[in-house]
């Protein structure tokens, strides 16, 4: 019997259909928010999300990507972007599992949902941040983890701690951070989210990005986007890369 599962979400987002369509459908746009995901602009096309292909393409109101994967499993996301009042649009996206194989007992059913529906949450506010603040800049992404899973919850609080984050910290709090490689001294950021899963930090020229793996037994791993003009990707991921990994810091 196949197993479903559905994560829905509708926000409304401070920019222009046309903007909001830059932003989820391109592979420049995917850069500023989400992760490295190039689309073939048309119905049939590829997208790098894993194995895609676009089922949806009508510009700038609806496009879906949909994986299929070994074991039975199928992924859909999909996008609706409507114009709304004072150049703003309404998004509604949604994720969509089929499974007809058997479930991987190394990662349950409920954990892969659990991270699922998290996960989305974090997406869709860095895309209103993303927007916001830095819509239609080019971006750098950089990606790094450990190297181990963790299923130890102290290990996050750690790293929030590197980061400054007192624990009484809340959204809107600002505070300086030293960021790896740069010269100078710290930057100034601002909290824009934090739950025990993730911390969202926006500085004048980046999203900083940090993911806990002990709540699903995964690598802790950062993905950042930078903005600033003269940002090295290569440089940039060998600095945050050592400093994620340097545990006794």
């Amino acid at each position: 019997m196949a197993r479903e599962f559905e994560v829905r979400r509708e926000q409304d987002l401070p920019a222009t259909p046309e903007q909001v369509w830059e932003a989820v459908a391109t592979g420049a746009g995917n850069l500023g928010w989400l992760y490295p995901m190039e689309v073939e602009p048309r119905v049939g096309g590829k997208a790098t999300r894993g194995d895609s292909t676009v089922v949806a393409w009508e510009p700038p109101r609806h496009f879906a990507v949909r994986a299929t994967l070994d074991g039975g499993f199928s992924n859909t996301l999909s996008y609706h972007i409507e114009p709304a009042d004072g150049g703003t649009s309404h998004l509604r996206m949604g994720i969509h599992w089929v499974h007809t194989g058997v479930v991987d007992d190394a990662w349950r059913w409920d954990d892969k949902s659990d991270a699922a529906e998290k996960h989305v949450d974090f997406y869709q506010h860095a895309l209103a941040e993303y927007l916001r603040h830095f819509a239609g800049r080019p971006a750098v992404y950089v990606r790094a983890q450990r190297p181990e899973p963790t299923a130890e919850p102290a290990d996050f609080a750690a790293l929030r701690r590197r980061l400054g984050l007192a624990d009484d910290a809340a959204v809107g709090d600002r505070l300086p951070i030293h960021l790896p490689g740069a010269d100078g001294g710290p930057e100034e950021v601002v909290v824009d989210w934090l739950s025990r899963d993730f911390v969202g930090l926006r500085g004048p020229e980046a999203l900083y990005r940090f993911f806990n793996g002990s709540t699903w037994n995964v690598p802790i791993w950062l993905g950042h986007h930078l903005f600033a003009a003269d940002a090295d990707e290569e440089q940039a991921t060998k600095a945050w890369t050592a400093w994620l990994n340097d545990t006794q810091a």
